[in-house]
């Protein structure tokens, strides 16, 4: 007779509520095997028994046949003696246990639950809240682990017969759902006027706002991770208006289409961002938009690419399927502030801004905004990281301690280590508001309290005055001694990471890399250890120190951030540096500038005594100075602004290029501590740029030359560097011909390239490297004091 044992199975990673431990009670039935499964704050437990051979195939079977949205990481086997069970159970969760699960991020509407929202026949048509264990909300509704209903916003609503029984009915694919509902039991909408005063309720609201929608007003819509503000995506008048009011007047605005065959009238869509599209995540995906497409000019004005995504929630179905036709869905804030997520919260800050506000009665925990991804070639990089993919961890190749990340200043994310794993949070944004620096605390607070963390210490930008170095340092928790958790950090150590050093360990850890690469940093700006301005970066290193091998030949920034919003005090600078007053004597030159003799004046002063000048490295101010002597852009609106025009005017089959020289650093006049090795001369490209200004050559062949040269640049200095990984990070790398160009050169030369595809090359990811930087200077610090 054949010896009976018991397997113990301790399961870690995205194994709760996607309908885990149903899949585990049919296989455990299939195999005929008794025993038990189990929810707690750290995973899932299974216990059978059974011959050796069935535990096996089981134990085989559930990794093999997992549910689709499960994301198994870690699982620990143990066989033990039998003990004689006879039945195999799912238990109620238990919430012991230091919690370490992974929270799974939003999911997209199923196919299933979608046929039932359209079918008029079913008990859950035009149901807004329709969801399963393989779709809807997650950790916008998340109050505390475990993944039970009474620890989410869904604990208020009581689940009538029907729907009680399909949450207990083990073979039923809505078996503890935790937010099941119908219209019966569940949330409904409302639409209310700017004074809230309610218009109507259920199918009449919904319909009510489609009408509205079709006369171009503005409707604030409570979706699943906070308000979207929606307006017909065709009307040039209304997208204008939506713009004044938001003070939102150039940066692309995403829209929302009611299916994937909208979307391919629209954009030129491959089948790889059809996929993106379609998928769980369902992102929002830049395409290039086809001529002659139905959109107004002004929701993407001077880009060839719109930000498009599908339908992610039934509410969302419902409208765009009545509508019929492209909306645009843009974060329901004013610029530079976090999304509401509240029903007062709207009333109060978008009544300037929408007509009417569709809402409902589902509490919204924490605002998680939607992601925006693009495809470099056929490669998914994510540009804004939320809805989707926040906050599934990054795994990392061994265990770190417990460190806080509070990341930088724009496109802030903060990152909380457990164990083998990094979370990160969903994006929170430029840190430029009081509103905006709130929303960063709570979702601080958010990490130390579902995870009941205690960190060993907080990493920070070494800016000293970014607002998050500014929170790190300053002990928040005594003026927020309400907050508890917040507790945990009170006499914490911080430790600085310099700002492209995280970008290069940002990569390396993506990659589970601990050896020594060369990363390519290039963005706009980061504090440098020499005290000056640094962001055309090659760093030779890991997480644990690195070298500066190579930089960008440094020019001086008249009146350092403003010169951000004004590309053509870029374009100053960097005539000064070449050629001093002279340059700007040159008739040709000053008609670029389009200098006032009362703006000349004061940023000449500034540039010869260093005064309000600080030295840079920036490739994003390179990119800048560029765009301004071809008349692209001599202000910005927003970010990376001229950057992007650059990227889309360049001719994509334009291969010459600039010369940009590798030489030895030369020095400025100042001391600088930190010497790169190299320094790539932009002197000879610029150079070349403006005599082919001068001559009338098209812009679109110089843009696309000065993106060859920065490739073949970076080339250069890998030969030089003696590592056969070369990482791209920095904001730079979002730029795909950028991106594209440098990847296939150095491919060509036999190097290895490491690209973001989990976290933004943007500072979206730097947290992740200050995580990794933090923990290379602890180990450290342990192995020396050992």
């Amino acid at each position: 007779m054949a010896l009976i044992e018991k397997l113990r199975l301790e399961i870690t990673g995205a194994v709760q509520g996607v309908g885990f431990r149903p899949f585990v009670f049919r296989l455990a039935r299939e195999l005929d095997l008794p025993g038990w499964v189990i929810n707690d704050g750290r995973g899932v437990f299974v216990e059978v028994e059974g011959e050796r051979a069935r535990l096996e195939v089981f134990r085989a079977r559930v990794e093999s046949d997992k549910p689709p949205r499960a994301v198994i990481m870690r699982v620990v086997t143990v066989f033990d003696e039998a003990e004689g069970l006879v039945d195999f159970s799912i238990r109620e969760s238990d919430d012991a246990g230091r919690p370490s699960v992974v929270m799974l991020p939003e999911v997209a509407t199923c196919n299933d639950c979608l046929t039932e929202v359209l079918d008029p026949g079913d008990r859950r048509h035009n149901y807004p809240f329709t969801n399963c264990t393989n779709c809807g909300p997650r950790f916008s509704i998340i109050r505390s682990l475990p993944y039970d209903r009474p620890n989410t916003t869904m604990h208020a609503f009581r689940m009538c017969a029907e729907c009680r029984r399909e949450y207990e009915q083990p073979l039923d694919r809505r078996f503890h759902a935790q937010p099941n509902a119908c219209p019966a039991c569940g949330p409904n909408v409302a639409l209310l006027d700017r004074d809230g005063k309610r218009l109507a309720v259920g199918g009449a609201a919904l319909a009510g706002c489609v009408e509205e929608l079709r006369r171009t007003r503005i409707i604030a819509l409570k979706g699943l991770g906070g308000f979207l503000l929606l307006v017909d995506a065709a009307d040039q008048g209304a997208v204008e208006e939506l713009r004044r009011r938001k003070r939102r007047y150039e940066k692309p605005l995403a829209l929302m289409v009611p299916s994937v065959e909208i979307a391919t009238s629209l954009c030129e869509v491959s089948s790889r961002a059809r996929e993106l599209l379609a998928s769980p995540e369902a992102p929002i995906v830049l395409l290039d938009r086809r001529p002659g497409a139905p959109i107004a000019e002004s929701v993407a004005p001077e880009s060839p690419r719109l930000g498009v995504m599908l339908p992610y929630t039934p509410l969302h179905h419902v409208l765009l399927r009545n509508f019929g036709s492209a909306l645009v869905a843009t974060s329901g804030n004013v610029s530079d502030e976090p999304i509401c997520i509240g029903n007062d919260e709207a009333l109060e800050r978008l009544s300037e801004i929408a007509d009417l506000f569709l809402v409902h009665d589902r509490p919204i925990e924490r605002h998680v905004d939607d992601s925006v991804v693009q495809l470099i070639g056929e490669e998914m990089q994510p540009l804004r990281r939320a809805r989707g993919y926040a906050p599934l961890p990054i795994q990392m190749g061994r265990e770190l301690p417990t460190i806080l990340a509070v990341g930088g200043h724009l496109k802030n994310a903060a990152a909380l280590s457990i164990g083998d794993k990094v979370f990160l949070s969903q994006h929170i944004g430029d840190m430029e508001t009081p509103e905006a620096r709130a929303a960063f605390e709570r979702v601080i607070v958010d990490f130390l309290e579902l995870y009941e963390a205690e960190p060993v210490c907080i990493a920070r930008d070494l800016h000293p005055e970014y607002p998050s170095s500014r929170w790190a340092e300053s002990r928040v928790v005594k003026r927020t001694a309400r907050r508890t958790s917040l507790k945990a950090l009170e006499g914490l150590p911080t430790i600085t990471v310099q700002h492209h050093h995280a970008h290069l360990a940002s990569v390396l850890a993506e990659h589970q890399i601990e050896t020594r690469a060369l990363g390519v940093a290039w963005d706009g700006t980061g504090y440098g250890s020499d005290g000056t301005i640094w962001g055309g970066e090659f760093l030779c290193g890991g997480a644990s120190s690195f070298d500066r091998t190579a930089a960008l030949r440094p020019f001086r920034l008249p009146g350092g951030d403003a010169a951000v919003r004004q590309p053509r005090r870029a374009a100053l600078a960097v005539i000064w540096e070449l050629w001093g007053a002279a340059g700007i004597e040159n008739d040709h030159l000053a008609s670029l500038l389009r200098l006032s003799s009362a703006e000349l004046r004061p940023l000449s002063q500034m540039l010869e005594s260093g005064f309000r000048a600080p030295l840079t490295t920036s490739a994003g101010r390179l990119f800048d100075a560029v765009a301004s002597l071809l008349g692209l852009r001599q202000e910005v609106a927003f970010e990376g602004q001229a950057a992007m025009m650059m990227e889309n005017i360049a001719e994509p089959d334009q291969h010459d290029a600039y010369p940009l020289p590798l030489e030895r650093w030369r020095s400025p006049a100042e001391a600088v501590t930190d010497v790169p090795r190299f320094m790539l001369d932009w002197g000879p490209l610029l150079e070349a740029v403006i005599e082919d200004s001068r001559r009338g050559r098209g812009v679109g062949m110089i843009a696309a030359r000065f993106h060859n040269a920065l490739a073949e640049g970076i080339v250069k200095v890998a030969r030089e560097a003696g590592q056969s990984q070369i990482a791209l990070s920095g904001g730079c790398f979002q730029n795909r011909l950028l991106s594209l160009r440098a990847t296939e050169l150095l491919e060509a030369d036999g190097f290895e390239v490491l690209r973001h595809r989990q976290v933004p090359a943007n500072d979206g990811g730097l947290s992740l490297g200050q995580i990794a930087v933090a923990a290379a200077q602890l180990g450290a610090g342990k192995e020396s004091e050992e």
